[in-house]
């Protein structure tokens, strides 16, 4: 739906949506906030694996430690669980039981492709049975199979485990998730380790439009498609059709909508963008239909193989390389030829990411050869 007030709307080129992303993103300068507040800003970080959140924050974050972010997941006021696009984010306690219920129709669409496994299946009783095994005791994935294969011998293991995770907010109890701790992802639900319900029974589902306006915050400006790829849902433009009073509207350079809060920032182009080391599967590169706002194209693609995802370098705001840890060094991996200057704040910037997570190491910085 396009509304002639939106065919004239102002255009933001892709600069100007490059310097406003990274704004909400923290990432122009890092900013004096809490672990704990930071992940409520950002909606959450993405936690495929444990270690990405601690680099998404240090990156972010002025003084950041990683004990910053371990205390309140040990303390339960953050937890990991599968939110958005049906991942592991670390979340707020309060986000852990308000975005789940957001997104349970998706997860519910989600079981579609492991029904033939479910055949004679009753979900609504997998879904009180394992409730009641995860919240009697944390349980793996391998032991919750284990237990509802009593129930259904005849049903497809892996089926029934992705059932239950489908069917009920399930976090990983700590230590997974502590900086430096090992554990096996182990699952009980959301209430039973925050200590709260969702929502009181049978109220219904969240309305999106709060959140609409916290990915605006934190990702504007955007277009509905951006959102949707954001929380892997469908059907949100009626919710930022009934924003539209409280919202301003630009259009990028292909004419594509976006919403905007009035007040959120939006900096002048040429702001200087700092090098930023993120880690894989950061959510900046993952919110938004169109990535070119931070991916130039001649890089699209360039920062996956298959379903993993690589580390990533941002170098005047956009991708412009990779980089790991391996041999004792931090190897930036780059797509270009560098300045002297711009090779001079990337090895700043490393330093100071290696002296925030791995002071204890010794680690030296090089750069690897441009990759084709």
């Amino acid at each position: 739906m396009t509304t002639k007030a939106a065919t004239t709307a102002p255009v933001l080129g892709i600069r100007a949506l490059n310097r406003a992303t990274l704004a909400r993103q923290l990432l122009l300068r890092r900013a004096a906030m809490s672990a704990e507040a930071a992940v409520a800003h950002l909606v959450g970080l993405q936690a495929q694996n444990v270690k990405p959140p601690y680099y998404a924050l240090a990156a972010r974050l002025d003084g950041f430690t990683p004990e910053d972010l371990s205390a309140p997941m040990a303390d339960r006021r953050v937890a990991r669980l599968v939110t958005m696009r049906s991942t592991i984010h670390t979340h707020t306690a309060d986000d852990c039981l308000t975005l789940r219920p957001l997104v349970q129709a998706a997860r519910e669409r989600e079981l579609h492709a492991f029904r033939a496994g479910l055949t004679g299946v009753d979900l609504d009783r997998l879904a009180v049975l394992a409730r009641e095994l995860v919240e009697a005791e944390p349980r793996t994935m391998g032991q919750l199979r284990e237990a509802l294969l009593v129930e259904w011998p005849d049903a497809d293991p892996q089926a029934l485990a992705v059932a239950a995770r489908c069917r009920l907010p399930l976090v990983q109890v700590t230590p997974r998730g502590l900086w430096g701790r090992s554990g096996q992802v182990t699952l009980t639900t959301a209430e039973h380790w925050l200590g709260r319900p969702a929502r009181p029974a049978p109220a219904p589902a969240p309305a999106p439009e709060d959140t609409v306006l916290r990915y605006l915050a934190a990702f504007g400006p955007a277009s509905v498609k951006d959102m949707q790829t954001w929380a892997g849902l469908t059907r949100l433009r009626d919710a930022f059709e009934r924003l539209r009073p409280r919202l301003v509207v630009f259009r990028d350079p292909n004419g594509t909508e976006l919403f905007d809060l009035p007040d959120a920032p939006r900096p002048d182009p040429d702001t200087p963008a700092p090098p930023r080391f993120l880690p894989e599967f950061d959510n900046l590169l993952l919110s938004h239909a169109d990535r070119t706002r931070l991916v130039p194209p001649e890089h699209k693609g360039r920062t996956w193989r298959k379903n993993q995802a690589y580390r990533v370098l941002l170098v005047d705001g956009f991708v412009a390389g990779l980089w790991k840890l391996e041999d004792g060094g931090l190897v930036v991996e780059p797509f270009g030829r560098f300045t002297k200057k711009q090779r001079d704040e990337i090895v700043a910037e490393g330093g100071r990411t290696l002296a925030t997570l791995h002071a204890e190491a010794a680690y030296d910085i090089r750069f690897g050869t441009v990759r084709d």
